[in-house]
């Protein structure tokens, strides 16, 4: 319960997973028909980079600092550097977008957003920042029961961000857990894993488990800012995506190749495979 994301948001591992999640909706919004969001561990949703907390680190600056100014974005940036924009109009990068409020931007109004926060303050702080939207509901319970709780949604589409702290050992476990959870009451859910990479060794048993969540089809997608075996900390950061909806695969690997060579520390480079082909 002593993870704060301020501290690390718009760092190069929020730009990757917050540009995939953007494709994710942007291609699930091309059918008419209505989706659910679903974010088990939400945040803030909202992050002032001029904060307390964002400038103790500073992580940003290595992050969607080396994004904002730059003319050469690949089309498939556009909805992320649009909100951006939005949210900084003086052209003075302040202000940074959790996956929630990315979410409620890019939903439609058929759409939901269904969001979750366990830690006390970040909860309270989440329902003042979406309280305008009638579109968005935000839970104060256990992120890991939200498969349960919340699937499957009237909507019959899901887009669902799993993304905890990883404060506990077993966090890893947890995610396929949840995954798994999600795939057998909602099939047909596009259920994105959120993780870190810090020692491959411990990814070896986490890449086997999500082999075994009964999902339809399971991409991995990793960027890395450092060499994989870099004693850094925080190498880099992968997705892994069930369901992912036609258009993605082609859509990253035209971005993976620029964004690891604009974020990366000392080496960066990118892998993207099927851990379970359809």
């Amino acid at each position: 319960m002593n993870y704060r994301h301020a501290f690390h948001a718009g760092n190069h591992a929020d730009v990757f997973k917050h540009l995939v999640l953007t494709r994710l909706i942007a291609l699930m919004s091309r059918k008419e028909q209505p989706f659910a969001y679903l974010d088990t561990h939400a945040g803030l949703g909202l992050y002032d980079l001029q904060g307390d907390q964002a400038t103790r680190t500073g992580e940003w600056i290595e992050g969607v600092g080396r994004l904002w100014g730059r003319d050469d974005l690949p089309e498939v940036t556009a909805d992320y550097l649009r909100i951006l924009r939005k949210m900084n109009p003086d052209g003075e990068l302040r202000y940074y977008p959790g996956s929630p409020e990315l979410a409620r931007r890019l939903a439609r109004q058929q759409d939901r957003v269904l969001l979750n926060e366990k830690h006390p303050e970040d909860g309270r702080m989440l329902k003042d920042n979406m309280k305008k939207d009638p579109r968005v509901a935000v839970h104060l319970g256990e992120g890991w029961h939200v498969p349960r709780a919340l699937l499957p949604v009237q909507e019959k589409r899901a887009v669902m961000l799993i993304d905890p702290p990883f404060e506990q050992a077993d966090e890893l476990k947890r995610c396929t857990v949840a995954l798994k959870e999600a795939i057998s009451r909602m099939r047909q859910t596009v259920a994105a894993i959120w993780y870190p990479i810090k020692d491959q060794r411990q990814l070896v048993r986490f890449y086997q488990d999500l082999t075994s969540t009964g999902a339809p089809k399971l991409l991995r997608v990793e960027l890395y800012v450092h060499p994989q075996d870099s004693p850094q900390g925080l190498n880099g950061s992968g997705l892994a995506i069930a369901n992912p909806p036609w258009g993605l695969e082609e859509e990253l690997r035209e971005l993976l190749p620029w964004l690891s060579q604009v974020l990366a520390q000392t080496q960066g480079s990118w892998r993207m495979d099927w851990l379970i082909a359809e």
